[in-house]
């Protein structure tokens, strides 16, 4: 029998089918997705507006956040529509070139997310560790730079994905996609052909990302912690301490979501199917909402200016 008598070819719309298992609580597990994207949505664009509106905060630390904040809001705005969709009003159906647009979008932004933590990280470590040369290394060209290299890197990572794909697969088993959203394996194993180079290429991202962020990540906060230990002043030592433990503590469950979800695809077969979607999803959703709280709501300076502008 040939492959075209079993398969379909080149299917023009894909279908998501949501949370496998909880089709029947989908339309209630909206509800909080939907409060979470709503709050990063108002919290990231308040923390933009002042940010942008207040020249006293254009400065390395919240151009980072002002960074972050974008990137938040493009993350949670290219799932949770869709994601709403199939859970409230029944709209499964996504063509396959949205599908894979989606995907790019995924992919692409939470490589920048995970690069700007990493740039935020070594601001503090200079700032901590070498207050006084801090404000000569890192200059608004430095930060324009780190800016445009770490999307650079997003991009150019995140293209060969879809290419692969878009180039490499004709036959597909099935057109359902077993997931609330488009993410690249959930994709890749509807092929009904050689996936092989897929999986390693998506490793690789993986690993060249997660792996070489995270590693500059912990050796900085290392450094900071090691510093801040030595601070004569005890007040000042909790101060720094706190702020450290609440941006680590962001870091954690980010890389944490984001190794459970990606090695669940490979070697979680033992895994119910909608404990991965639950967490893939909360991968997403989580840090656009809590970032605004860990690094607006915890800063003096973002604090009086939210203070004023509710005030007016």
């Amino acid at each position: 029998m040939s492959i075209s008598n079993i398969t379909v070819f080149m299917p023009s719309v894909l279908t998501l089918i949501g949370i496998p298992g909880l089709e029947s609580v989908q339309c209630w597990i909206g509800i909080p997705f939907c409060a979470m994207y709503l709050f990063a949505l108002i919290g990231n664009s308040v923390l933009l507006i002042i940010i942008i509106s207040e020249r006293s905060l254009h400065e390395p630390m919240y151009i980072f956040l002002g960074m972050l904040g974008v990137t938040d809001i493009v993350l949670g705005t290219s799932i949770v529509p869709k994601m709403l969709g199939i859970f409230w009003f029944h709209m499964p159906d996504i063509y396959f070139d949205s599908c894979l647009l989606q995907m790019g979008l995924i992919h692409m932004f939470e490589c920048i997310e995970s690069g700007i933590l990493l740039a935020m990280a070594m601001d503090r470590y200079v700032a901590i560790c070498y207050p006084l040369r801090h404000g000569a290394i890192f200059t608004h060209q430095l930060v324009t730079q780190i800016g445009a290299v770490v999307t650079l890197r997003a991009a150019i990572l995140a293209t060969p994905s879809l290419v692969l794909i878009k180039c490499r697969f004709q036959f597909y088993h099935t057109t359902i996609i077993s997931h609330s959203y488009c993410e690249h394996m959930a994709i890749v194993k509807l092929a009904a052909e050689n996936v092989q180079v897929n999986k390693i290429y998506g490793l690789f991202v993986a690993f060249a990302v997660a792996g070489f962020d995270l590693t500059f990540i912990t050796l900085s906060y290392i450094q900071i912690f090691i510093t801040v230990f030595r601070l004569p002043q005890k007040e000042a030592r909790w101060k720094a301490f706190n702020t450290c433990i609440a941006h680590i503590c962001v870091f954690l469950q980010l890389y944490f979501l984001a190794f459970f979800s990606f090695f669940t695809h490979r070697f979680g077969a033992h895994i119910p199917p909608y404990i991965h979607i639950l967490f893939s999803s909360l991968y997403l959703l989580v840090p656009p909402f809590l970032n605004p709280l860990v690094y607006g709501a915890k800063t003096k300076q973002i604090r009086i200016h939210v203070v004023k502008m509710l005030c007016s």
